[in-house]
């Protein structure tokens, strides 16, 4: 597992990249684990660190942990009620729309319950396509294989939601092995070195709780996904590490 990149860190919070494959947290469905991004984080601050929000295991990007159960309070409450602009990018199977905005409403999947029981709540994530490749190989049926590098923006904090929606329209996330398709995951691991799921959190701006000034933060992708934008051509959509605290906008009186 690759050392830890600290994106950013002050006082009351710190941001950090979350390589793929690692959890956040102990949980009840990994018993099995030794390592996760709280410890290596607590261990390498020598602190008490407090997840905020959260990612799902075989996604990689920035992450937030706030440093004081105060802050973390504030910033759970924040995130809670979606006060923040998230964005991530994704390789997806298919020629996607130029632009659009997915809403269809999805159920819980924690799996406490049946689905059945479950309501469906609203969920909203606008799509564009950054680019696109076409490969003179015959993945499924089609003698070429397309594919389409996504930016995905959630609106809301359903679970799995980018990966639900982009899979409802027909355009799954390569290495997704829930809701994509494993004709293309297996072609990517087999044959482009890239066997996890790809998806990452590059983008992640809010309100800082104590300098009340917009925290936008940016996150590189990690090396084999990087390798894959480089041969696939879209070099030119590579993120950068970055951040920067800018002043807020006027608040209407």
């Amino acid at each position: 597992m690759p050392s830890l990149t600290l994106l950013y860190q002050d006082a009351h919070l710190v941001a950090v990249h979350k390589p793929a494959g690692l959890l956040v947290h102990r949980t009840a469905l990994a018993r099995g684990e030794r390592e996760f991004l709280l410890q290596r984080l607590r261990d390498r601050l020598n602190q008490r660190v407090y997840p905020v929000h959260r990612l799902d295991r075989p996604t990689s990007g920035v992450m937030v942990f706030a440093l004081t159960p105060d802050i973390a309070a504030r910033l759970c409450e924040a995130f809670a009620e979606q006060q923040l602009d998230k964005r991530y990018l994704a390789v997806v199977r298919g020629i996607a729309p130029e632009s659009e905005r997915l809403d269809y409403p999805l159920r819980d999947e924690n799996g406490s319950r049946p689905k059945a029981e479950m309501p469906a709540m609203p969920a909203v994530t606008d799509i564009t396509r950054l680019d696109s490749v076409e490969l003179p190989v015959q993945v499924n049926r089609y003698p070429q294989a397309r594919y389409s590098l996504v930016e995905a923006r959630p609106l809301s904090g359903r679970h799995h939601q980018i990966r639900r929606h982009l899979s409802r329209r027909g355009y799954p996330i390569i290495g997704d092995t829930r809701h994509g398709k494993s004709v293309h995951n297996r072609f990517f691991a087999r044959h482009l070195e890239a066997p996890r799921l790809l998806l990452a959190a590059t983008g992640l701006a809010f309100e800082h709780p104590v300098f009340k000034q917009r925290l936008t933060l940016e996150c590189a992708l990690d090396a084999p996904m990087a390798a894959l934008f480089e041969h696939f051509g879209w070099a030119g959509h590579l993120p950068v590490d970055r951040q920067r605290l800018t002043p807020l906008p006027a608040r209407n009186p």
